[in-house]
């Protein structure tokens, strides 16, 4: 059996009970060596064996789970924040089927809410945003066009933006001409939860610069939108006293 985990942002009890509970019993550990807490691997049994995908092409990786197959042995595979969000998970999936491997997903923390954690934000505030885009710019991945970053921004919503901290400049540009404003808030967090994480609060207009500053070229999610200064928001209808819910009656 072949398990795809979300190892979570970086923090090692950040990671689920549930994933936890597949390291330890795995007898295979495939992990993603560049992003992973590699602190993680001390859930693992003294006899499994692992191997870094940081160094491997898919082909490899298959390789070494039908090997595991032949044995009746579990594999984990590990991946970083959530395999759903740029995980590249379905490509495997795919050749598994192919192959009549079964497997199974669980779930991970993914950045944008490692970051939300860190910086004590909420991404939908009312009368703010009501809505989180969660994207990247363009780089070897292609993006559809209809997807571009100054497409999206058009909503002038939260977005959480991934892998493109190399090109700030770039992005910076593309957002100002959606519904973004120069001084429009925007935070940079390097390398969420883990132990060495910096946080930067900054502007759109001020994000290579502040990045400069900091040294800051990868690892790191850029988030913006006006929800990030989490100011001039009104409060939540569900806790109003005039608000009638299933659990709770009107109080005036």
């Amino acid at each position: 059996m072949v398990y795809f985990v979300g190892a979570g942002t970086g923090a090692v009890d950040l990671i689920t009970v549930r994933g936890m509970g597949l390291l330890k019993k795995a007898d295979v550990v495939i992990y993603a060596g560049s992003l992973v807490n590699p602190e993680l691997l001390e859930y693992v049994k003294e006899d499994c064996s692992i191997y870094n995908s940081a160094k491997m092409t898919l082909e490899e990786v298959i390789e070494v789970i039908q090997g595991a197959e032949l044995h009746n042995k579990n594999t984990v595979r590990l991946h970083t924040g959530d395999p759903s969000i740029y995980g590249a998970v379905r490509e495997q999936m795919d050749l598994l089927d192919e192959l009549g491997i079964a497997y199974e997903s669980c779930p991970g923390v993914s950045a944008c809410f490692g970051a939300a954690a860190s910086l004590n934000l909420e991404y939908t505030l009312p009368g703010i945003s009501q809505s989180l885009i969660i994207t990247r710019m363009e780089g070897k991945t292609a993006v559809p066009e209809e997807e571009s970053i100054e497409s999206l921004a058009a909503h002038g919503t939260t977005m959480a933006i991934y892998l493109s901290t190399g090109m700030l400049g770039a992005l910076s540009e593309k957002l100002l001409k959606g519904a973004y404003r120069r001084d429009t808030p925007a935070a940079i967090v390097y390398k969420a939860t883990w132990p060495e994480e910096e946080t930067y609060l900054c502007t759109i207009e001020t994000l290579e610069e502040t990045a400069k500053a900091h040294g800051i070229t990868k690892t790191a999610i850029i988030l913006v939108g006006d929800a990030i200064a989490h100011q001039n928001y009104s409060r939540s209808r569900l806790y109003a006293p005039d608000f009638e819910t299933e659990f709770r009656g009107k109080r005036v």
